[in-house]
C-alpha cells in the first residue's frame, strides 16, 4: 500500500523531473537495499524528504531545485549505520561528509547542494547551514524520521493485535 506522499508526489511531473536523474541512477538504487529508520529502506526516506522540502521551498520561493535534490541524496551512503566496520567516527556527525562526498562522484551538485547534504545533521554538524534550504532539509529530516518511527509502531502494534 502507497503512503500519501508517495501517490502525491508521483503525481507531480515538477518534482519527478527534478529528482528523476538521482532516482534512476543505479547506484543511488542501492539504497533500497538498507534500511533507514525501523521498516522504512534509505532510498523511500530520501524520497519522502525530497518531496517535502520540494513542497515547502516551493510555496515560500526558495531555491526548490536544489533543495529537493540535496534532500534525495542527503543520506546517499551504502553501508549500515547501525554496524560500525571501518568506519572512523560517530555515523550522526560524519555520515553527512560521506554522503556529499558519495553524491559528488555521480552528479554535478552546486555549492548550496552540497551544503544542504553536509549540514542536515545540524546541531551535531556544529557547522551553521549556510541556506534557508538547508534547515528546511534538517527539520523535514527530522519530521520524516518521526514520522517514520510511529509508522514502526503502529505496524507492532498491528503484529501484536493479531498475533494474540
Amino acid at each position: 500500500m502507497k503512503r500519501k506522499y508517495e501517490i502525491l508526489s508521483e503525481k507531480n511531473i515538477e518534482f519527478q523531473n527534478i529528482i528523476n536523474e538521482i532516482i534512476m541512477n543505479e547506484v543511488v538504487q542501492q539504497m533500497k537495499n538498507f534500511k533507514q529508520h525501523y521498516s522504512t529502506t534509505r532510498f523511500d526516506h530520501c524520497y519522502s524528504t525530497a518531496f517535502y522540502c520540494y513542497l515547502i521551498c516551493k510555496k515560500f520561493h526558495l531555491d526548490y531545485i536544489s533543495a529537493t535534490r540535496a534532500a534525495m541524496l542527503h543520506d546517499f551512503f551504502l553501508y549500515d549505520w547501525r554496524i560500525r566496520g571501518n568506519r572512523k567516527g560517530l555515523h550522526a556527525y560524519t555520515h553527512g561528509k560521506v554522503a556529499c562526498a558519495n553524491a559528488c562522484t555521480l552528479f554535478n551538485l552546486n555549492d548550496k547542494e552540497k551544503d544542504i547534504i553536509l549540514k542536515h545533521m545540524w546541531p551535531v554538524t556544529i557547522k551553521f547551514p549556510k541556506y534557508r534550504e538547508s534547515f528546511i532539509l534538517t527539520f523535514v529530516d527530522k519530521y520524516c524520521a518521526t514520522i517514520e518511527f510511529f509508522e514502526y509502531l503502529k505496524h507492532l502494534k498491528f503484529l501484536h493485535e493479531n498475533s494474540i
